[in-house]
């Protein structure tokens, strides 16, 4: 028998972005989506509390209010949506402020477009960006500020997998 070529030898699977983005990511994103929600409610009650509490102008308060959500965010992202410990908090909170802030100028952006060139009405355009930039937000905070990128992301899954047991004891899909 002759030698194999390389054409012929399976390849070991290559991690990839949109395959870091599959199931069983979709529980991941769901507690991404959760704790978004949470730091929405902080935002606004924190808003609140300055403006009408503390007497702060609004743009102060929108603007400190934001930072609080994201903090908070990030604390429960990292504790709870990513599971990540050790060290590396601060350099995770520095990306986690650098992908909020940009999912939330690309939100501003499209609230822009919505309302301001569409006419849609100002709160269902809020939602409509709001929704719209999560995906985004999500997938840069699960590549960038939570791992290493695609190989970090098989690692979670290899867990998530054997944290969930057999059903989800799957091999992993071979590409050719």
């Amino acid at each position: 028998m002759g030698p194999v070529s390389a054409a012929a030898k399976p390849r070991s699977p290559t991690p990839s972005v949109a395959g870091a983005l599959r199931i069983p990511s979709i529980s991941q994103f769901v507690r991404f989506a959760v704790v978004g929600a949470g730091g929405y409610v902080v935002n606004l009650a924190v808003f609140a509390l300055l403006v009408d509490g503390a007497g702060i102008d609004y743009r102060a308060a929108g603007v400190l209010a934001f930072l609080v959500a994201v903090a908070n965010n990030f604390h429960w992202n990292r504790r709870w949506t990513f599971a990540t410990t050790g060290p590396g908090a601060l350099r995770q909170a520095w990306r986690f402020l650098v992908v909020s802030s940009t999912a939330a100028l690309l939100g501003l952006g499209l609230l822009t477009v919505l309302v301001g060139l569409l006419g849609v009405e100002k709160l269902a355009a809020q939602a409509i960006a709001t929704v719209s930039v999560l995906p985004v937000s999500f997938a840069g905070n699960r590549l960038w500020t939570f791992g290493a990128g695609p190989r970090a992301v098989a690692r979670f899954d290899r867990r998530e997998r054997e944290r969930r047991g057999p059903e989800m004891r799957q091999e992993p899909i071979q590409r050719p």
